[in-house]
């Protein structure tokens, strides 16, 4: 008896730890997805167009990029079937020259604007003491030749810091070509969409189409947000359609 009552307490556990379990899976159990039921009903076929030629699914938008200039491809960030948003660059041609250029005109540009500020700060003073000395003149004090000769160390001063300032928007438009140079090395992606086929691998050259002569392109971008299907069909099935 004494062991007829051990095994029911098990047989007992048992059960209890299996209901424990089911009843957690059942709580945590995935949901089933929803399904959308439809009607079939009946209806009248207006016309059917029968095209024993096969079609093709297109898309509304395609474009088929390359680098506004040739060159070694350094980076390359995306691979067929990758999604990309527009503006997402796609891939980058050595430019490490154009780098340098940029950094060159940079500095120039930082050196310019203090060859700019000393000059200015000098015409400034050169004007008050111009001021200073001719009012001295009127007075008498000093004579009207040294007022000329202030006004005019006014005017020269007031003279380099207007060149100066010419330097520092010629450098500043330096660095403008060199960014225009840079943005020609960088392939960007010009809408939302998927990259059907890229040509290249890092390490290998690639040039631009010449106007005229279709070339293979760097990245062929498909916007899958719109297709179609084109497909050839008899002129006498065109107005069934």
């Amino acid at each position: 008896m004494p062991k007829q009552k051990n095994w029911l307490r098990l047989a007992l556990v048992v059960l209890a730890v299996a209901a424990l379990a089911y009843a957690g899976w059942h709580l945590t159990r995935p949901l089933p997805p929803e399904v959308e039921l439809a009607t079939i009903g009946r209806g009248t076929v207006e016309a059917t167009v029968v095209n024993t030629r096969a079609g093709t699914v297109k898309a509304c938008q395609r474009a088929r990029l390359a680098p506004a200039a040739g060159g070694q491809i350094v980076k390359l960030w995306v691979k067929e079937g990758d999604r990309v948003k527009a503006g997402q660059p796609l891939l980058e041609l050595w430019n490490r020259d154009l780098a340098a250029q940029r950094e060159l005109a940079t500095r120039q540009l930082a050196t310019s604007e203090a060859r700019r500020r000393e000059a200015c700060i000098l015409a400034d003073n050169a004007r008050r003491d111009a001021d200073r000395t001719q009012q001295l003149a009127a007075r008498g004090f000093v004579s009207p030749q040294q007022g000329e000769n202030a006004r005019a160390e006014a005017r020269a001063r007031q003279a380099s810091c207007d060149a100066l300032a010419a330097d520092v928007k010629r450098a500043q438009a330096q660095i403008n070509v060199t960014l225009a140079g840079l943005e020609r090395t960088t392939l960007t992606a010009p809408f939302v969409g998927i990259v059907a086929r890229v040509t290249g691998e890092i390490g290998e050259y690639t040039t631009p189409s010449p106007p005229g002569i279709p070339t293979p392109p760097a990245v062929d971008l498909i916007d899958d947000s719109c297709l179609y299907v084109s497909a050839p069909m008899d002129e006498v099935d065109a107005p069934k359609l």
